[in-house]
């Protein structure tokens, strides 16, 4: 029974050390000059749903709901959204080359397409970013034009 005790006392007091770890937040509040509404024209409708089903992760301006705050829910989330800006920032997007962009317009069509994104893991917890039949639509018919456009720039 001692050693029990002792493994659950340790537990806690593992728990509460824990919530004195705070990653940095990723909110800049800014919409920078090389974010892909500066480099593209998006719809306002499209851009509605991109800033609802993919920003969090993909932007440098998260909204982080109120569980954020407990950790290792935290961490893992903020593992989650620097793994997202590394695959695709929205906020960096005019940084990329010309042939990169053409590749992550590309991605995010079939992503969509194929309901690899948004995550059923985000979704499940933001309902709001749950893309229908005709969002998936307005997103992909948007990515494969913009990505069309880029190659006439060439």
């Amino acid at each position: 029974m001692g050693l029990t005790k002792n493994i659950g006392w340790g537990i806690v007091i593992a728990g509460i050390a824990i919530q004195f770890i705070r990653p940095a937040r990723n909110s800049s509040g800014q919409v920078l000059p090389l974010d892909i509404s500066h480099s593209f024209p998006i719809p306002d409708n499209v851009q509605t749903l991109l800033k609802t089903a993919c920003y969090d992760c993909h932007s440098n301006n998260t909204y982080y709901p109120l569980y954020a705050n407990m950790q290792p829910i935290g961490l893992l989330l903020n593992n989650h959204i620097q793994k997202g800006k590394k695959d695709l920032n929205f906020s960096e997007f005019g940084s990329y080359s010309l042939r990169r962009q053409q590749s992550k317009l590309k991605a995010i069509a079939n992503q969509v397409n194929d309901d690899a994104m948004p995550l059923s893991s985000y979704t499940w917890m933001h309902k709001k970013a749950k893309l229908s039949k005709e969002n998936k639509a307005l997103i992909i018919e948007w990515a494969n034009k913009t990505k069309d456009s880029i190659a006439y720039r060439n």
